[in-house]
């Protein structure tokens, strides 16, 4: 079996499968499989934004402290293989078409989705590959997600909620904060970022009371935001400064939230010392996610997709001192209104583009929603004639790119520009 063919079987599948009002699918594929969950150990991390950044920080805090680390990913950025890792390092190609035929030939013939699929392939490899511990993104929400198939995780982590997915996960933040509050486990332990608002808190205060839960917020009375320079974020937190690789006012609470992360691991018998804490706060980046480009000209590249994603976004925008040329695109299943309109206010000029995913939003559509503010905006339909347009603005007044608003369009420019 070669890789081509892995993924053709894997893309058999379709991206969500059948419908599910419970985990009994993706239970049934891990118990035809050998139950390989079973002989690891979690972090399971949900949230609406953020669950990238955190699972990073606190990877790598492990991974500097010496332990074999799983991580496990949504979506891929690159390529499929950039989702599954240990210590950093993509599953190679060998081992899916190793792992996908023992899949072959054990499995039934349910709908199950890709993503299953790819949490199986991925937890074979961290039981083959004797992982210490995994650091597991959920895929959307928590309380459904196949990957809350996982009976007793070590620790459960709540990064920043907000509005989306809302067709699936509800239409309300309240209802959104149920949904990843049920990876919650009985007699367990929750963190839950500082970020979030008092009903989220509630929420899932009240779950993890529910299920005898600890439950673990950051003091914020402890959490000091120093200032913003052009290469990172410093702040303090119990007493100690930090400063992230990452752009973003955000970066400084999913940094605390790993804090805490590392702290309660401690209890648990791992041994993470302050220096190689901060030292993954200090060196970690993500692909994507505000993600600076150094180059003639710079291009910042962010793959977020929701309105608080992108408010992020236009947050550190507005505190760069250079002209913005702005190319965007998002696709129909996200509220692009609002979001559209926040990156035309920071943007000298934007450029408009579809043709990188079926369900893009025309760029027609997003260039009349970004002219009702004033925002001068071309319309394009392929990323190579928006950003050689954006490219020759931006060099010639000293200015900055920003490819963003999608993942997919995200990961279509560092595919072919950056890799």
């Amino acid at each position: 079996m070669n890789i081509e063919e892995c993924m053709n079987f894997i893309n058999s599948y379709s991206k969500s499968g059948k419908p599910v009002d419970n985990l009994s699918r993706a239970e049934n594929l891990m118990k035809l499989i050998g139950s390989p969950e079973k002989n690891l150990k979690f972090v399971h991390v949900a949230g609406t934004n953020g669950k990238g950044s955190t699972v990073e920080y606190i990877s790598n805090a492990l991974i500097y402290s010496g332990y074999r680390t799983g991580q496990f990913t949504s979506p891929f950025i690159l390529r499929y293989n950039d989702r599954i890792r240990i210590n950093s390092i993509e599953i190679d190609d060998k081992s899916i078409c190793e792992i996908c035929g023992f899949i072959m030939e054990n499995i039934d013939n349910q709908p199950y989705s890709q993503f299953e699929i790819t949490m199986a392939v991925a937890f074979l490899y961290f039981v083959r590959e004797k992982c210490d511990i995994v650091v597991l993104e959920c895929g959307i929400g928590g309380l459904l997600d196949c990957t809350n198939i996982i009976e007793s995780p070590l620790l459960s982590v709540i990064t920043s909620v907000s509005l989306d997915h809302t067709a699936i996960l509800g239409d309300t933040v309240e209802k959104i904060a149920v949904q990843k509050a049920g990876i919650i486990k009985n007699n367990s332990a929750v963190i839950l970022s500082m970020d979030n608002k008092h009903n989220v808190k509630y929420i899932v205060e009240k779950t993890a009371r529910e299920k005898n839960a600890e439950f673990i917020t950051p003091d914020n009375r402890g959490f000091k935001y120093c200032a913003i320079e052009s290469d990172n974020e410093p702040f303090t937190y119990k007493k100690e400064q930090y400063k992230t690789a990452m752009l973003g006012f955000h970066q400084p609470m999913n940094a605390v939230t790993a804090i805490e992360a590392c702290e309660y691991l401690r209890k648990k018998g791992f041994e993470i010392s302050d220096e190689n804490i901060k030292k993954s706060i200090e060196t970690t980046t993500v692909m994507a996610r505000l993600q600076y480009i150094d180059g003639n000209p710079p291009v910042i590249v962010d793959g977020g997709h929701n309105p608080a994603g992108i408010k992020q976004l236009f947050n550190t925008l507005m505190c760069i001192d250079k002209y913005i040329y702005a190319v965007m695109g998002m696709v129909n299943s996200k509220d692009y209104l609002d979001c559209v309109r926040d990156i035309a206010r920071c943007s000298k000029v934007m450029f408009a583009v579809d043709g990188f995913a079926p369900n893009a939003v025309p760029s027609e559509k997003i260039a009349e929603i970004s002219r009702t503010g004033g925002t001068y905006t071309g319309v394009y339909h392929s990323l190579d004639k928006a950003v050689a347009k954006a490219k020759e603005y931006a060099l010639l007044n000293n200015g900055l790119i920003v490819v963003c608003g999608s993942l997919y369009l995200a990961s279509e420019y560092l595919n072919k520009y950056e890799k």
